[in-house]
């Protein structure tokens, strides 16, 4: 009795213990004071950008009732970073990161909060949204690739996956609680007050950045000032098969995949008759899944390309199975899959750049990175809203799903032969 007493509490001292260490790598990344405080002010600010994005949604499509209005909108937002995508990396790359993100997360803020006072009085026109969609995209010229590029100085190159995949998880999160909030408001107060949250929640990150101990901050030596930088970046990055490589993948799936922002609100409103509450329901299923796939890729050690290649694989298949479910229930569970499969892909990605790059180029690498993940928005977003119109809005979708598949086949001829990634030293 005492012998078996004795091997019962090892197996349960073994399992905590176990129990603890998985713990501490799945979350390593927060352990890092820096960090945690930029992370805390994300998770306020990031539901306020899905609240946004929901209510931004609703509010062209009723303004318009127009599937390529909706791509328009997003194309605009994104159309700075396709064409200053790479001067916004040279910044990154000369000037102090934190101070960039304290400018541009006060900008984002502000405009937020102008376009939710023109909801609030009933201005607001169609043509409003896309010059506030500009001018914000105008801001993450600039915030996308310092932001990107900040995880290193944060938790330096042994977090720098986990860190990435933490904040991909946070973000899907936020997808969850963002569109929930925001079909609960639209329902009861209307659009204005999501816009005008989000304005404010911005405050939170400017707060957290404030908190953070410089000194604790891994700082690559700042780029001189000097002619054709973004024309080094661009050698640099021919020059680097596996940043190429990827970052034409990630190109081909930002363009025509990653456009839920367009596909989805097209499904619930025009296949299954819906409403802002049967967006949302879209959104937080793939959100959902994020999620749950973030916490589980997060203690995966190991970044190499034939995962990215296997990552986009999954991905296209799991986006066309949800483009052809024959209810909003079906959709929503296959969609979850699909947040799965999206984390996996971006973050291996994402990590993949990071650490091929050598310090003095990683802002400009990300800065591409941007225009592939963000960018190809403004060629894919109408492309995929009219396509949506003519051949129906599943086929929205399952264009998508299509392109991750070739994105796949592209990366078995570009990236199979490269085995291991080396970490570099900021």
């Amino acid at each position: 009795m005492i012998r078996l007493y004795t091997t019962t509490n090892d197996l349960m001292n073994h399992f905590f213990t176990t129990l603890r260490e998985r713990s501490r790598e799945t979350f390593s990344s927060l352990y890092v004071r820096n960090y945690r405080l930029y992370y805390i002010g994300q998770i306020i600010s990031t539901s306020g950008t899905f609240m946004q994005t929901v209510a931004q949604a609703w509010l062209v499509l009723k303004l318009t009732n127009s599937g390529t209005a909706l791509g328009i909108t997003s194309a605009l937002q994104y159309v700075p970073i396709l064409i200053l995508g790479p001067y916004g990396g040279v910044i990154a790359d000369r000037i102090s990161k934190r101070k960039i993100l304290y400018f541009t997360q006060s900008l984002s803020g502000l405009l937020a909060l102008i376009l939710g006072v023109l909801v609030m009085t009933n201005l607001v026109q169609v043509w409003m949204v896309y010059i506030l969609a500009f001018s914000l995209g105008l801001v993450t010229v600039f915030d996308n690739p310092t932001r990107q590029t900040f995880y290193m100085e944060l938790v330096g190159p042994d977090h720098i996956r986990n860190a990435v995949t933490l904040y991909s998880t946070l973000v899907n999160l936020a997808r969850i609680v963002g569109p929930a909030i925001a079909a609960a408001l639209i329902a009861g107060f209307g659009l204005a007050p999501c816009f005008l949250i989000n304005g404010i929640s911005y405050v939170a990150v400017v707060i957290m950045l404030g908190f953070m101990h410089a000194d604790e901050l891994i700082v690559s030596p700042p780029l001189p000032r000097a002619k054709g930088q973004i024309v080094e970046g661009i050698k640099y990055i021919l020059s680097t098969p596996v940043i190429g490589a990827t970052l034409l993948m990630m190109a081909v799936v930002g363009t025509l995949t990653y456009e839920f922002q367009v596909s989805l609100p097209l499904i619930a409103q025009f296949t299954f008759k819906g409403d802002a509450s049967s967006y949302a329901l879209l959104t937080a299923s793939m959100g959902f899944g994020a999620a749950f796939g973030g916490v589980f890729f997060a203690s995966r050690k190991g970044i190499q390309p034939n995962k990215v290649i296997t990552a986009s694989l999954l991905f296209g298949l799991a986006v066309l199975t949800a483009a052809f479910m024959p209810t909003l229930l079906l959709t929503g569970l296959i969609l979850v899959f699909v947040g799965i499969t999206s984390i996996n892909f971006s973050s291996l990605g994402n990590s993949l750049l990071q650490l091929e790059s050598s310090p003095q180029m990683r802002g400009r690498v990300m800065s591409f990175w941007s225009i592939a993940f963000l960018g190809s928005t403004t060629l894919g977003g109408p492309l995929v809203g009219w396509f949506a119109e003519v051949a129906g809005a599943r086929w929205g979708l399952a264009i998508g799903g299509i392109a991750a598949l070739f994105a796949a086949l592209l990366g078995t001829f570009t990236l199979r032969r490269v085995k291991t990634v080396k970490p570099e030293s900021v």
